[in-house]
């Protein structure tokens, strides 16, 4: 790991509910510009680890920190103001709005702020929308068209770009490929490719393996509520990480600092 404040670090992170263990003693470091992937079996922390670090729920015990400073999140909303953009497998989208609503859904541009009565301008909104879109590489014919009408794909392009021009800190996607075709997991790949480009750091939750290999720095290995390790991803190989994954691989006997590092 380099010796630079990182963008994220994330130090004992713990959530239990009663007497079970969701989560323990995480530890988590996402450089400045890198993109990282969380790994892991059904049950393994991996949405509890999310949760945590995007304001769902709290911690039991553990820090978080954004570019060296101590951060805590009351709530999603906490979490975004302070940096952090997710974009989940729902994706929060509101299908009978245009694309410049959507993008500005909780954030809208206003002529007179007036409360119930405020004027919104959308000339504005939807300038802004297009310079976000074209940012990262999505093109939508028709701005003025409903969500509902549109692939996907689309979406999912809609609801990165969004993301991305928001924000301050860091994006997190999760699964964002899931339910998409061929084409269409394809056209989102190269907007996360873009990003990297653009030196916005970003963390993956992905079972694609060949996916994961495609687009990140670093894989941190979720297994039974911990953190296992973290792989450069040259430095591995999908068999391994499978391995780590299953059990079948013990971390402890990798030749590597990092392995163990967790």
């Amino acid at each position: 790991m380099t010796t630079s404040t990182p963008v994220l670090h994330i130090n004992g992170l713990t959530k239990h509910y009663g007497g079970v263990r969701a989560l323990s003693e995480a530890n988590f470091v996402l450089q400045n510009g890198e993109h990282a992937a969380i790994v892991g079996d059904n049950g393994a922390g991996k949405s509890t680890f999310v949760r945590l670090i995007t304001g769902v729920e709290q911690p039991s015990a553990g820090s978080i920190a954004l570019d060296g400073k101590p951060v805590s999140f009351s709530s999603p909303l906490n979490a975004r103001e302070q940096g952090i953009e997710t974009v989940y497998q729902t994706l929060a989208l509101a299908e009978d709005l245009d694309v410049p609503a959507n993008i500005f859904l909780g954030r809208e541009i206003t002529r007179f702020n007036l409360g119930p009565l405020s004027v919104l301008n959308h000339r504005a909104m939807r300038e802004q929308s297009i310079d976000m879109l074209a940012k990262t590489g999505v093109n939508i014919q028709d701005m003025t068209e409903s969500l509902r009408g549109m692939s996907g794909g689309q979406r999912q392009c809609v609801a990165i770009a969004r993301a991305a021009g928001f924000a301050k800190k860091l994006i997190i996607l999760d699964e964002p490929t899931a339910a998409l075709g061929v084409q269409e997991t394809a056209k989102v790949e190269d907007i996360i490719k873009g990003l990297k480009q653009r030196g916005v750091p970003l963390i993956i939750i992905s079972h694609n393996l060949r996916q994961v290999f495609d687009l990140v720095d670093r894989i941190w290995v979720f297994r039974q509520g911990r953190i296992i390790c973290h792989r450069r991803t040259s430095e591995t190989n999908p068999q391994e990480i499978v391995g780590l994954i299953t059990g079948a691989i013990d971390p402890a006997s990798l030749q590597s600092e990092e392995a163990v590092a967790c």
